[in-house]
């Protein structure tokens, strides 16, 4: 792995100058730097439970869990230790090395950090690494998931400071900025990205990227998230995200923070393989694995099997590589007994 020196002082200027470049020379570009710094054909897989669902007070313009929109979710109190840890063992049974918790909540109470400390416990207890959303902190309660072992924050900053305002009007920029420097402070590994498809320019990303790479440190974990339209929300009739301009930014991140895992997010659903690929070779190293993201599709885990196989990525899990070669080798022969014999399909 390359000894590469973090830069934390990317311009404006610089950045959409590599935005702008010619699409193969930004792609060999940053596959190269992600070849230096990471293994290209290995990637981290996660997992995402919603413990808590819905009735967050919150105005994010594209959330189905807020109580301003008329979606379909409904209302669902805390999930039971028990069951959260079923999920956990589940979700390391099929691969994830890191099990990401989510709550519909706009700050942590203290009520409700008493039993998300028992969660990360009882998580981290199965040898996975934990992960938690839930919403804005404070120093002290950062320190006191720190105190159980607590792995990962996320919290996003979804896009850039100038668009944010026409995003979510209940929480400020700093307010987000103010929670990711709490984790930071108590020792936690952060993660922090942003979501594309909100309306927002090309500016708009590459300034999230230059906010994520000039933190004092950059962040450990990098989502990058394609809008979900979810009826309901002010977001629903968004335009479809251009899929080029999407890798684009994949491809920046990766540049600008190469050493930080840059994980396909919410939306890879809708995402073809061949996207999804391109993704991969720009620098993109993690996914969420599961049928759902919080209240959202996902990509089905039968359907990751078979495109990592046929890519030769491996995971830093425990994924049955047999059974997923054989349900692949299954369909194809299913698939080939249909079509004439010099005609091939893979």
């Amino acid at each position: 792995m390359s000894n590469q020196t973090i830069k934390n002082n990317w311009t404006t200027k610089e950045l959409e100058d590599m935005y702008n470049m010619p699409f193969n020379d930004l792609l060999w570009k940053a596959h190269e730097i992600h070849r230096e710094n990471h293994d290209p054909n290995k990637i981290q897989i996660s997992t995402l439970m919603s413990i808590k669902t819905g009735g967050c007070p919150e105005d994010c313009k594209y959330c189905s869990q807020s109580i301003r929109y008329d979606t379909d979710i409904n209302l669902e109190k805390t999930l039971p230790l028990s069951e959260i840890i079923k999920q956990a063992k589940d979700a390391k049974n099929t691969g994830a090395t890191r099990f990401c918790m989510g709550a519909a909540w706009r700050n942590l109470t203290n009520s409700n950090l008493a039993k998300v400390k028992e969660m990360v416990k009882g998580v981290k207890g199965l040898g996975l690494e934990t992960c938690v959303t839930l919403g804005m902190l404070t120093k002290n309660q950062a320190d006191e998931l720190k105190s159980v072992g607590l792995d990962y924050y996320n919290h996003n900053l979804d896009t850039s400071e100038e668009y944010y305002k026409k995003v979510v009007t209940t929480r400020t920029y700093q307010d987000r900025l103010d929670t990711i420097q709490h984790v930071r402070d108590a020792g936690i590994k952060v993660c922090c990205g942003g979501i594309i498809g909100l309306g927002e320019d090309g500016i708009d990303r590459i300034k999230l990227i230059q906010v994520l790479a000039n933190l004092d440190e950059q962040p450990e974990s990098v989502p990058i998230n394609k809008l979900v339209k979810v009826e309901g929300t002010p977001y629903s009739g968004n335009l479809n995200v251009d899929e080029f301009d999407f890798i684009r930014v994949i491809a920046l991140a990766r540049i600008a923070m190469p050493k930080s895992y840059v994980r396909l997010s919410a939306g890879r659903d809708t995402m073809n393989d061949q996207m999804q690929a391109l993704c991969f070779f720009a620098g993109a190293n993690s996914i969420f694995y599961g049928e759902e993201l919080l209240t959202t599709k996902n990509s089905t885990i039968k359907h990751d099997r078979k495109l990592l196989n046929n890519l030769k990525i491996k995971t830093d899990g425990h994924i049955e590589q047999d059974q997923c070669a054989l349900e692949t080798t299954s369909d194809n022969l299913t698939k080939l007994s249909d079509i004439p014999i010099n005609t091939s399909n893979l």
